[in-house]
């Protein structure tokens, strides 16, 4: 990953093919400052400005040629608005004229690839970036990388990505920054993490369920606390997915490759917090001594939770991890998890469902992500809704029936888990993209991450590193 780095260059007059952004509105007025040859080249690839076109223009020698690439707006670049040209144009260095605004990061993650299972193949030259916005070039890196250790986690495969690696994945990170890491695996999380380990605990002796906590920063600034479901593979349970349902699981994770990229994105921002950063690992796995629909299991925060479906785990070990957060008092909590299909079905692949009970942080989010193209949707605390987790045997059912507003039943659920007081922010994510789009292929993705981040930089201004 830190290869990319190497991608975007300060302009000290390097030698580099000329990158113009180009728009719709704008085409007319530069094609009339073209040189005839230039225009000439422009029309015969009919170059419109649509976004994502590019036109290859001749200079005056035989390796001079520039590269128009038609956007949204030449005023305000997006962050995806050359990604499309960073896959297509040839090994070489490229100068962007003007400000880069947001358009380094689509430039960057354009040329990341998730190649661990391909069979080694030379690779394609890198395409550099030389940019006269040179003071935004650290972070959009560090922004990358978060993105790319996403779709790195979540793309690999279960077998290399079960409880266990994903606790090696938290203390590397660890290790970058000094912070501290525990975990509590196995039958030790039977008292302190129920819930956990009832849904962890039918899983092999090598895959088994664990929660992780990782602490960093100075213990005098405000606790943040940042939690992500970790469901490495969700068979269902005993409610068995069915075979089209089960495929993309591994993907099941991605909130904790979520939390994990922001808590990194924290650290590396020496933000002046302290963060408390929680990731309840486990496989829903089938065996024996699976949990069965029926049963009842109790809470490390107290309540009991009568297991209605097996296939909505997700909640029950999140339910542990925020009560955890919890008692340590945080300024602020953020979720992340692959939560429910319900969400998905309201507000399709691109949108994470955002809960929140407070409004400030909700209008921060909503705003933060806006801002950074990386688009939230506020969905509904709704208290009326709170009576459809009622159980007849128990404190609160976590499945309730007739599947209507399943997101926001969901929400409701951890909410009891959240301690009263406490600004929560839950983003119920995809954490995948099921059709490529320039700078973003099929597989893993990050989203929700970056608006996140945004919040908590506004928030929270980075420590001067001089």
């Amino acid at each position: 990953m830190s290869a990319l780095d190497s991608l975007v260059q300060p302009d000290r007059g390097q030698a580099a093919h000329a990158i113009r952004a180009v728009d719709k509105a704008g085409l007319d007025d530069w094609l009339k400052t073209q040189p005839p040859r230039a225009k000439a080249a422009a029309m015969a690839q009919r170059f419109a400005a649509k976004p994502g076109e590019m036109a290859i223009l001749p200079g005056d020698g035989a390796e001079e040629w520039s590269v128009a690439v038609g956007v949204e707006s030449a005023g305000t670049l997006g962050p995806w608005c050359l990604a499309k040209a960073a896959e297509n144009l040839p090994e070489g260095s490229y100068r962007l004229e003007g400000q880069a605004g947001g358009a380094l990061l689509g430039w960057l993650l354009a040329q990341h690839r998730f190649d661990r299972y391909r069979k080694p193949e030379a690779p394609a030259g890198p395409r550099v970036l030389v940019t006269g916005d040179a003071a935004r070039i650290e972070e959009t890196v560090r922004v990358a990388e978060a993105v790319a250790l996403v779709r790195d986690l979540v793309n690999t495969p279960t077998e290399d990505m079960g409880p266990a690696q994903l606790q090696q994945a938290v203390e590397q990170a660890a290790a970058g920054f000094g912070a501290t890491v525990a975990a509590t695996a196995g039958d030790a999380l039977a008292d302190g993490y129920p819930l956990v380990h009832a849904v962890g605990r039918a899983a092999a002796r090598d895959r088994s369920p664990r929660l992780m906590e990782l602490e960093w920063g100075n213990p005098a600034h405000p606790r943040v606390a940042v939690v992500g479901k970790g469901v490495c593979f969700d068979t269902g349970g005993l409610d068995i997915k069915p075979a089209a349902g089960m495929r993309l699981m591994k993907k099941d994770m991605g909130g904790a490759a979520h939390a994990l990229a922001l808590a990194r994105l924290v650290m590396g921002g020496r933000l002046p917090v302290r963060l408390h950063l929680l990731i309840p690992a486990v496989e829903n796995a089938i065996s024996g001594n699976a949990i069965r629909p029926g049963d009842v299991l109790r809470s490390r925060k107290g309540p009991t939770v009568e297991v209605s479906n097996t296939d909505a785990e997700g909640r029950l070990i999140l339910a542990d991890a925020l009560a955890r957060a919890g008692e340590e008092k945080p300024a602020l909590i953020i979720d992340f998890a692959t939560l429910t299909g319900a969400a998905r079905v309201a507000l399709g692949p691109d949108l994470p469902a955002t809960f929140a009970n407070d409004d400030m942080l909700a209008a921060d989010l909503l705003e933060a992500g806006a801002a950074e193209g990386d688009p939230l949707w506020r969905m509904p605390l709704w208290a009326g809704y709170d009576e459809m987790l009622r159980s007849e045997i128990a404190d609160i059912d976590n499945a309730p029936e007739g599947g209507m507003a399943g997101s926001v039943t969901a929400a409701l659920f951890l909410q009891r888990f959240v301690e009263p007081g406490t600004p929560w922010a839950h983003l119920d994510t995809f954490a995948w993209r099921p059709a490529p789009r320039p700078g973003r292929p099929k597989g893993g993705e990050a989203l929700g991450l970056r608006a996140a981040w945004a919040m908590l930089r506004k928030r929270y201004a980075p420590v001067s590193s001089s």
